[in-house]
């Protein structure tokens, strides 16, 4: 497979501790501008693209990354959870702030004329 888009995202849940819901929204956002015209354009359908999603958070078991991989509109998805982002305590409160990040990349089987630079 080769790799031909790779997007970043940051999300957060500000008062629910919720590491999906900070993964979900940063997903969210690293998708939100996206576009990929090369299906159409090459007449190709989308369940040959794969895409495989990593979100980084402080407590990768919290998540729950079979709910993320419904929330992505194409593709065969793979979602997984690592160990990143960052939990931020509010030192008034004790309340924790869960920021997460995503990269989502979008794999296609070797197409005819494409050339990889790895």
């Amino acid at each position: 497979m080769q790799r031909f888009i790779i997007e970043m995202g940051t999300g957060n849940d500000l008062h629910g501790q919720d590491y999906t819901k900070a993964a979900r929204r940063a997903i969210e956002d690293a998708i939100r501008h996206s576009s990929i015209p090369l299906f159409g354009a090459l007449d190709l359908p989308h369940d040959t693209m794969e895409v495989r999603v990593t979100v980084a958070v402080q407590n990768p078991d919290a998540v729950d990354c079979a709910a993320l991989a419904t929330g992505l509109p194409r593709g065969r998805v793979s979602v997984t959870a690592v160990h990143g982002g960052l939990d931020v305590t509010n030192p008034d409160t004790g309340e924790i702030t869960v920021i997460a990040t995503a990269a989502v990349e979008a794999f296609l089987p070797p197409q005819t004329g494409w050339t990889s630079n790895a």
